[in-house]
């Protein structure tokens, strides 16, 4: 098992800097190719924003708590978690649970749990709102267009012929909340429909409507799922199918710089002063630290770096961990809810911003998957959104933001305070310090319209790529082995991640 602390070569076919899904992804993908592949990763585990970690007699994610695509379909392109796992020759590995309803919301005066499947999507809703079927049917019409387009289209294709992907083309820049103008008129069903917003950290009237619509219509239409034991097994099986391959993942090891000579990617360099060679380095890192600290803007165009520079980080967020001997399953909560106490996304979005707390989203893995606690116990996380620089010192107002946190929870789940067996809470720095994406990003890059073009997988450094939630298609499970799959793709000298996975021989079970 090559998972060590200590590069045993000087020379590889290629370096991965950080072991999140994208980088774990394209390394086991490469490894596969017959590529000699180092994983290099500062963290005791791999996984990055999946890895899990554990207190006492607690499983608990860090901040993977659902993902679609992870079951089989007719077409491996709509199951990319699976099907690259099944290529990969290790979706033994993991048992993913199916999440039905795959969340709640609670509003005021009104509880709402959205079903899998779009018909029953859009019956939910339609049941709350009977007069607005008709607007809410020809929404989820666009989205399901929307995504067909989406999987079809190259770049190159989408600006030779936009009567191609006619949707693509009129609603790329469009937020989600002018969409929904145009679809319903009710605002109390507007704000039910845009209820999923902090899956990517924007309030519809900033959020890219096609980010959403690919985000919903991944659970909708591919399954929503939680990991077995915790997203830790995912990176895992990942971790599993790269060593099998004589593969290598370096722990407790960070890179000081990506050595870049004449242009080109040579390999890099670590903390303790040792040189790695590799003639392709693909950065699972935080983008702006791999151009601005690792590689060098001096590398770079100026176009790109101007480029680089204008792009604004996702949001943080600060996270309440619990356990509870309360029966949560009696309270009759989902897996995953979001609470507001508002109707108003923007008021929310802007009272989080300020420390108020007045939207949060609480996850319960133990009603899907009970192994994560001992028999009578259930797992809360509970997240809410706040600007990393709010306090100077997250230090001192730590346990400030825990109580008011566990108070908001009470709110909508009494008597919880009274049934709390275990608590830790994890600030915006705690983010920070365990992934160093910059002020404790989320998402990577936040998905406004105007940020829908991430950073290609492939840079203007001879050698150097991108595989992450920095990169193309973006943040969630989904998306990173996606990016990861895309990445490999472009290092094999396929022309997309399409035209790779079809010489995948998949067997479906």
């Amino acid at each position: 098992m090559s998972v060590h602390t200590e590069s045993r070569c000087e020379k590889y076919d290629a370096i991965v800097i950080g072991s999140g899904l994208g980088g774990l992804s394209t390394a086991a993908l490469l490894a596969k190719a017959g590529k000699h592949v180092l994983v290099v990763e500062r963290h005791d585990r791999p996984g990055g924003y999946a890895h899990n970690f554990r207190r006492g007699k607690y499983l608990f994610d860090s901040a993977v708590h659902l993902a679609g695509g992870c079951e089989p379909s007719g077409c491996p392109q709509l199951s990319v978690v699976d099907s690259t796992l099944r290529a990969l020759g290790v979706r033994h590995r993991c048992e993913f649970l199916k999440v039905d309803p795959f969340y709640g919301a609670v509003f005021p005066e009104m509880a709402f749990a959205a079903p899998l499947g779009t018909e029953e999507f859009i019956a939910a809703h339609a049941r709350c709102f009977p007069g607005e079927l008709d607007g809410i049917r020809k929404l989820m019409a666009l989205c399901s267009s929307m995504n067909r387009e989406v999987r079809e289209m190259s770049m190159a294709a989408f600006a030779q012929a936009p009567e191609r992907f006619a949707n693509l083309f009129r609603y790329r820049r469009a937020t989600l909340a002018a969409v929904l103008d145009e679809y319903v008129t009710d605002c109390r069903l507007k704000s039910l429909l845009g209820a999923i917003w902090p899956y990517a950290g924007l309030p519809p009237s900033r959020l890219s409507f096609l980010y959403w619509s690919l985000t919903l219509m991944s659970f909708i239409e591919r399954g929503a799922s939680y990991c077995r034991g915790t997203f830790q097994s995912l990176a895992d099986a990942f971790v599993a199918a790269l060593v099998e391959r004589d593969g290598e993942l370096l722990l407790r090891s960070r890179v000081r710089r990506i050595q870049v000579v004449n242009g080109a990617a040579r390999g890099i360099v670590l903390e303790n002063g040792q040189r790695i060679e590799a003639p392709i380095v693909i950065s699972n890192a935080d983008a702006l630290q791999t151009f601005e600290e690792l590689a060098g803007l001096q590398h770079l165009p100026d176009r790109y770096v101007k480029t680089l520079r204008n792009m604004k980080p996702s949001v943080t967020a600060f996270v309440l961990f619990l356990a509870t001997n309360l029966d949560l399953k009696e309270q009759g909560a989902a897996h995953e809810t979001f609470f507001y106490r508002s109707w108003d996304h923007d008021q929310t979005y802007s009272e989080n911003l300020q420390g108020k707390l007045t939207g949060i989203t609480v996850t319960i893995p133990t009603l899907i998957d009970p192994s994560v606690a001992p028999a009578g116990e259930h797992l809360l996380t509970a997240t809410a959104f706040l600007p990393y620089d709010i306090d100077a010192s997250w230090r001192e107002k730590k346990t400030d933001y825990t109580g008011r946190l566990l108070d908001e929870m009470t709110a909508f789940l009494p008597w919880l305070r009274d049934h709390v067996t275990w608590a830790e809470s994890a600030s915006p720095r705690t983010m920070e310090r365990y992934t160093l994406n910059s002020c404790g990003s989320m998402y990577g890059w936040e998905p406004s319209p105007q940020q829908m073009r991430r950073l290609d997988n492939e840079t203007p450094i001879r050698g150097l790529y991108l595989a992450g939630h920095w990169t193309q298609p973006g943040g969630g499970v989904y998306a990173v082995v996606l990016s990861g799959v895309q990445t490999a793709a472009r290092i094999l000298g396929f022309p997309d991640a399409g035209s790779y996975i079809q010489t995948w021989d998949l067997a479906y079970v």
